[in-house]
């Protein structure tokens, strides 16, 4: 009996090894860090995250910041008087040295802070060098303002390639998009806002919104969101909240 087990296990290492050598020929490899599940390519190419696979009614509300004065406040209200105690916001640094106490406001209500960069350009454009001078700019600025560096990072326009993929990842960034777009940034009516985002929202969502000057519509139709996505038993966490221990959906680069 001890020698057939012996033979058993043996076998048992075999066919293991047999499976990796197939999986590393197919060019996949499967990791798990952190109770988060990661399929990759074999190359080891950072991808973006956009949502998590969940069944849990989990959703991760999103604001980008990139110009202005008067829509964060109104926003921030909103999200006091729902008491949404959990949201993330990407601010860039230009507007975040503006607006030090609009930034302390953030911080101090609780909310995630992530970066969205220096300039608002497409990154995609710049070389190795002037990507890293961006993201390295936007990255000592928020670590003056916030006392810790962030980890997230959305690229201004949601724009990106593998290299730009690649330095923030180097660079200890962890690139966030969304999988649903309010539409907020093309102010087409507060109904429509609230219909762009209620009818694609789904658990461990991402949803983009804005609180830049430019979105006027954003923090009116933010309360009725916010009231039926509770309604429907949705909980709203930070975006590292809904990341962690669920296994990451990403999507692919040409």
């Amino acid at each position: 009996m001890k020698f057939m087990f012996v033979v058993s296990t043996q076998r048992l290492k075999q066919w293991l090894i047999v499976c990796t050598a197939l999986l590393l020929a197919l060019g996949i490899v499967y990791s798990e860090r952190d109770a988060i599940a990661v399929i990759s390519d074999g190359n080891q190419t950072p991808q973006a995250i956009y949502k998590i696979d969940t069944k849990e009614k989990k959703i991760a509300l999103t604001f980008d910041i990139s110009w202005g004065e008067t829509r964060a406040t109104p926003i921030l209200d909103v999200l006091k008087d729902k008491k949404v105690t959990k949201a993330t916001f990407f601010l860039s640094s230009p507007w975040s040295l503006r607006h030090p106490d609009i930034v302390k406001r953030i911080k101090g209500d609780g909310f995630e802070i992530g970066s969205h960069g220096h300039n608002h350009e497409n990154y995609s454009k710049y070389s190795d060098e002037e990507i890293r001078s961006q993201i390295g700019k936007a990255d000592n600025i928020l670590q003056e303002l916030l006392g810790k560096k962030p980890t997230l990072i959305r690229m201004p326009n949601g724009d990106f390639d593998k290299r730009v993929l690649r330095i923030a990842n180097n660079m200890g960034y962890t690139v966030i998009q969304w999988d649903t777009d309010s539409k907020d940034w093309m102010n087409p009516g507060v109904d429509a806002i609230v219909n762009n985002v209620l009818s694609k929202a789904h658990p461990g969502d991402i949803v983009l919104l804005h609180a830049s000057d430019s979105c006027k519509e954003t923090h009116l139709a933010l309360p009725k969101i916010i009231d039926k996505l509770r309604a429907d038993g949705y909980e709203f966490v930070t975006v590292s909240e809904l990341i962690a221990g669920s296994q990451v959906k990403t999507k692919e680069l040409n």
